[in-house]
């Protein structure tokens, strides 16, 4: 079934529930409500081209509409990273996909301090047209009986392209990955199946709908299932985000391991009393911060694993078979292959190699980009680029992205690894990440960014016990800040760039 057909059958199944408690502008919108909107803003949408639609909102009802409005309509969203370089990045946008409409808001614009890029249409414009009869229209529309309803928006098959996201960026150019309605809705099914996620959940929706952790777990899960969402448009409020959990009463999270550490820093006993389940993602987990939450909220954090290519989930945690450290089992659907990754040969349980994953989860491809998806899909095979292995239990374990292994002398070394080692010697208020940077004598070497002044060699000879010594850091930087993206994770790209510039006028 369409995203968007499943949308309206739940909308007609749970007319009066609340869909989604906008915290944000303090607006709620039942089922019925969200139905009615999304049928008046599919027709106004319908004057502008055909084919791509871009989208560029923070997390809100009106986000939510506009995807569904946008599907319904019969054009494909193209959810655009406002988080840093917003205009830029609607360009790149328009310049990759061949589109020109992208629909946002003035007062969004104004206070991330973006100016407006032709093509540009406003959700503020769009309201103000709106008549008693478009309303009136749209609610006897939305009375229809569901087969007449679903006739009368844009229909098409499972296979058909539902979204364009595009990759983080974090290491290279962003790449725009087209996902079909089949690959996120086989995605939810999954992972609701083993977590056992149903419309009686509360789902607490801030993370941003233009990254995939967000887009699949923050909007397509609540609405596939009919549940409540709790939508809030800062993901880095975290005292504000603290208070929506308590105050609506959540049951499901999702999160970075950045964003978790805000919430353990803001919140106050009880105030995720109502959570059953707490999925963590997107980066590594750090064993403290699994510890810290476990004692202070008598919550486990349950580690999982995606990419954006694969809507995302490949694996995850459960509270009946969890793993601290590991990312999961895969998830029923999801195939998940081991490859050595010089000779191509599947591993054996604890050895090491390329992450590979098959499945209706699996991207249709990348927009526009025979040769990259020629490169990273080989035999219905999607090559992750992460590193890991599987266990005797059937547990995987991320250990990073093949382009955070550094050969030296022969031997891989993971930079992972040696990040993980040098947090056991930090100070506990101490943030670190290990990079790769050009070095004139021996053509690279491995560089440790703390976010504090630390006792360098005490540190080093720690490190020594537990790796070899081509794998440990040859200086130290120090940076007040690590740069994150959006999503939580860390900015590798902006770092290693950063760092090679400060080498480099030392």
């Amino acid at each position: 079934m369409l995203l968007h057909h499943r949308f309206i059958e739940q909308a007609k199944k749970f007319g009066s529930k609340v869909a989604v408690i906008d915290r944000t502008l303090n607006r709620r919108l039942t089922y019925s409500k969200l139905l009615i909107a999304s049928l008046i803003l599919s027709r106004m949408l319908k004057q502008y081209d055909a084919g791509f639609l871009g989208i560029m909102l923070p997390t809100s009802a009106g986000a939510v509409l506009s995807v569904l409005g946008t599907l319904m309509s019969g054009r494909v969203p193209v959810m655009i990273n406002y988080s840093t370089g917003a205009a830029q990045n609607a360009v790149y946008a328009q310049r990759k996909c061949g589109f020109r409409t992208i629909l946002t808001s003035r007062a969004f614009l104004q206070k991330i301090q973006c100016h407006p890029v032709p093509g540009m249409i406003f959700v503020e414009d769009l309201f103000e047209r709106v008549t008693l009869k478009d309303k009136f229209t749209a609610a006897v529309r939305s009375k229809l009986p569901l087969p007449v309803l679903l006739k009368s928006v844009h229909g098409g098959n499972e296979e058909d392209s539902s979204v364009i996201l595009f990759t983080s960026g974090s290491e290279k150019e962003p790449k725009a990955v087209e996902l079909s309605h089949e690959n996120i809705a086989s995605n939810v099914r999954s992972i609701s199946s083993i977590l056992e996620i149903s419309e009686s959940d509360v789902f607490l929706a801030n993370l941003p709908y233009f990254h995939i952790f967000g887009y699949t777990g923050n909007l397509w899960a609540p609405l596939y299932h009919g549940m409540t969402m709790v939508t809030y448009a800062n993901p880095l409020d975290y005292g504000g985000i603290c208070d929506s959990v308590r105050e609506e009463q959540c049951t499901l999270m999702l999160g970075t391991p950045s964003f978790f550490s805000g919430y353990l820093r803001k919140s106050r006993p009880g105030d995720f009393r109502s959570v059953r389940l707490a999925v963590v993602g997107a980066d590594k987990c750090p064993d403290t911060l699994r510890r810290e939450f476990l004692e202070r909220h008598s919550l486990s954090l349950l580690e999982a694993y995606g990419t954006t290519e694969t809507s995302p989930g490949i694996s995850v945690n459960t509270p009946s078979a969890n793993k601290p450290g590991s990312v999961g089992r895969p998830v029923p659907g999801v195939e998940v292959r081991i490859e050595h990754y010089e000779t191509g040969e599947a591993c054996a349980p604890g050895e090491i190699g390329k992450i590979l994953v098959r499945g209706k989860n699996v991207m249709k491809g990348y927009f526009d980009d025979f040769e990259q998806t020629s490169l990273h899909i080989r035999h219905g095979w999607y090559d992750t680029g992460d590193m890991g292995y599987m266990d005797e239990d059937g547990f995987l374990w991320h250990v990073g992205r093949l382009r955070r292994f550094l050969k030296i002398g022969g031997e891989m070394v993971s930079l992972i690894r040696v990040e993980d080692v040098l947090e056991r010697f930090l100070p506990s208020d101490t943030a670190c990440c290990v990079v790769e940077v050009p070095d004139n004598i021996k053509g690279a070497k491995i560089v440790a960014v703390v976010t504090r002044p630390v006792d360098e060699r005490a540190i080093l000879r720690n490190m020594a016990r537990s790796l070899p010594n081509i794998a440990l850091p040859r200086q130290f930087v120090v940076m007040d800040e690590l740069p994150k993206m959006a999503s939580g994770k860390i900015d590798f790209r902006k770092i290693t760039q950063t760092v090679g510039e400060l080498l480099q006028g030392s």
